[in-house]
């Protein structure tokens, strides 16, 4: 994958990485994936709403990830797509979830109206339990070529990832701490390593594993993947300041006014986003002994700190 002008790179001199057009095919790939996961059937309306937010677009980060883990690890996208699949089905759930009138309230999501907007709450309810319960059995009956241990530990760390001891608690934490303005970045910490944190380290793990990757480079690729979560959160927080809703594609300014505690209210903007790309840099730190084979995943990286949406 190399962009054009690199074609003429001087003699001896390796092409650089183009990350555009890695996520430009990836993305495609997973688009389609996902596409025929999830026919309509009957009862339609669930169907049709879990259809509507998997398919809403975004940048398929997480599944890409895994694809990505998959390949540096020696399996292939084939063997790895069914899990990647999944997790954005898990993904979706939580943004479904997430924008309800209970919890963060969101009228926009992606730039389209949310879920319980079109269908109404008991719906986008329904809609999250059912992607949620879908991405195991996807998991389960689609995946080829994938011995079955591996295939139960992908499906235990996803369990626990999505569980209390993760996305959930960490939501839990979040909505608690909504509206207190003594927050400690232990909290905070705590909130966005559950929240978010767990789901991303899923991602980037689980391709690893049913690549059958060695338990250190398991612990490498998880140690990047909780840093890269950390600086993803950290940007989020200062775009939810300095972006408009247009280039956010959902209502800016909500943690203002849910008055919840952020990395910017803590030590401001600039510290904000020199400490996420402190971050940014341990974890390409960690990718070091897998050479060119983790081009992908340190583009990834950066590509956290640079985003504008």
């Amino acid at each position: 994958m190399v962009a054009t002008d690199d074609l003429h790179a001087p003699k001896g001199e390796a092409p650089a990485f183009d990350l555009s057009a890695y996520l430009s095919e990836r993305q495609g790939f997973v688009e389609a994936a996902l596409d025929s996961s999830l026919p309509v059937t009957y009862p339609t309306q669930i169907y049709e709403a879990m259809r509507y937010s998997l398919l809403a677009g975004g940048k398929r980060l997480r599944p890409i990830l895994c694809l990505a883990t998959c390949e540096l690890a020696g399996g292939t996208v084939e063997m790895a797509m069914p899990t990647a699949c999944a997790l954005e089905m898990i993904h979706t759930m939580s943004l479904i979830h997430d924008d309800l009138p209970a919890m963060d309230n969101d009228d926009y999501r992606r730039g389209k109206l949310t879920n319980h907007k079109v269908y109404g709450e008991d719906i986008a309810i329904l809609a999250g339990d059912g992607l949620l319960a879908y991405a195991f059995e996807f998991i389960a009956s689609q995946s080829d070529n994938v011995p079955a241990p591996r295939l139960l530990q992908v499906i235990s760390r996803l369990g626990k990832a999505v569980g209390a001891a993760g996305l959930v608690g960490g939501q839990v934490v979040d909505l608690e701490s909504e509206g207190k303005p003594d927050i400690q970045e232990e909290t905070l910490n705590f909130i966005h390593t559950h929240k978010t944190g767990a789901l991303l380290e899923a991602c980037v793990v689980c391709g690893a594993i049913l690549a059958g990757a060695e338990s250190e480079d398991l612990q490498r690729l998880s140690r990047y993947a909780q840093n890269i979560g950390l600086a993803f959160q950290i940007v989020d927080d200062i775009l939810d300041i300095t972006a408009t809703q247009e280039e956010l594609g959902k209502t800016a300014g909500k943690d203002l006014q849910a008055q919840k505690a952020t990395y910017p209210s803590l030590w401001g903007i600039e510290e904000s986003a020199s400490r996420a790309k402190q971050l940014v840099k341990a974890a390409k730190d960690e990718l070091a002994p897998f050479g060119k084979k983790a081009e992908p995943l340190i583009a990834i990286a950066d590509f956290i700190t640079t985003r504008t949406h």
